[in-house]
């Protein structure tokens, strides 16, 4: 069973790379999370699935670059690293076991070493990775898509108004 998962992540993988902008998001009429590279960015996004489109591209651009989400049509989005966060964690979590285990060795030094090379890693990533933009309504995730370079980072209150919005409307 684990060797079918890793099967489909690479085949997913392989595909998102092909694609030039794609968007990663969840069916707002059948709830499937699909992916979807509309070429070119402003072409309608369907889902697959179910049939469900939005086709109001041309108005999700301001000079060029994102300014509305695809999926939703809401204006509030913020920019995120596109860094796989299990990867993260992952690095963090084989640095914390191998540094533990050599301080149980009596040896400190490999042990804060091992921690400076997690840290290392971490410091390469962050700068050479991308970013992408998030949607606050919906969380669609809009990779390799053009954003001003003053684009938000994530806030709080704007995520909070929205949590608080989405609660109203479930009626929790």
């Amino acid at each position: 069973m684990l060797f079918l998962s890793e099967c489909r992540f690479a085949v997913v993988l392989t595909r998102l790379k092909c694609m030039s902008s794609h968007i990663i998001f969840q069916c707002p009429a059948c709830g499937g999370r699909k992916v979807t590279a509309p070429d070119p960015p402003d072409a309608p996004v369907c889902c697959d699935g179910c049939g469900w489109s939005r086709s109001e591209g041309v108005a999700d651009y301001q000079s060029g670059s994102l300014a509305r989400c695809r999926i939703c049509g809401c204006s509030d989005l913020w920019r995120q690293k596109d860094f796989p966060p299990a990867l993260g964690l992952a690095i963090v979590a084989t640095a914390a076991v191998a540094s533990c285990t050599a301080w149980a060795w009596y040896q400190p030094v490999l042990a804060i070493g091992f921690l400076m090379v997690a840290a290392f890693l971490d410091m390469l990533l962050y700068s050479f990775m991308g970013d992408m933009l998030v949607c606050y309504r919906c969380a669609a995730r809009h990779r390799k898509s053009v954003m001003r370079d003053d684009h938000p980072r994530f806030d709080l209150e704007t995520a909070e108004r929205y949590r608080q919005q989405d609660l109203k409307r479930r009626g929790v």
